[in-house]
């Protein structure tokens, strides 16, 4: 593993910030936050259900997706993530309608992101939710995630991050 990667934050990044990227109001953090990826300031972690969610974007999100694949850790939906998103349905942080929200924060969990980055503030990015899936996170002896919006993460032009 080259030395850009290993400093890179492991950072699981959901279906909103590649859509982000065409979004006036999302778009000038979701791109930069692409252009450190690249950089090597993330190591950007995807999994089955993302490409799946993708696969029915707008083809310009399809391929900004396929662009980071080739560099991308893919992340893999067994027992032990099922096992987690079913402890955190079970704790009611979000419903079984939403299921795939606890599905990708535990994929991030499992697969060791040190950060999610999201803007779906409902069910993921959310001051009382962040909390709640690493309590769950602790009780099933896994790391706390960091949960946040890209703009939240990114670094900015005079090298200060907010």
């Amino acid at each position: 593993m080259n030395a850009r990667l290993r400093t890179a934050r492991r950072t699981y990044v959901d279906a909103s910030v590649f859509g982000g990227v065409f979004d006036d109001e999302f778009c000038e953090a979701s791109a930069r936050f692409f252009e450190q990826a690249v950089g090597g300031r993330f190591l950007i972690l995807t999994s089955a259900l993302i490409a799946e969610e993708i696969a029915d974007a707008p083809p310009e999100v399809q391929k900004l997706y396929d662009s980071h694949i080739a560099t991308a850790e893919i992340l893999v939906i067994d027992h032990v993530v099922l096992d987690l998103q079913a402890a955190y349905l079970g704790a009611a942080i979000v419903t079984s309608k939403w299921a795939d929200d606890a599905l990708h924060v535990a994929l991030a969990t499992v697969g060791g992101a040190d950060l999610i980055v999201s803007w779906n503030f409902r069910h993921i990015v959310h001051v009382d939710k962040a909390p709640r899936y690493n309590a769950v996170n602790r009780l099933h002896g896994f790391s706390e995630v960091a949960i946040h919006a890209p703009n939240e993460v990114i670094e900015y032009e005079d090298g200060e991050e907010i």
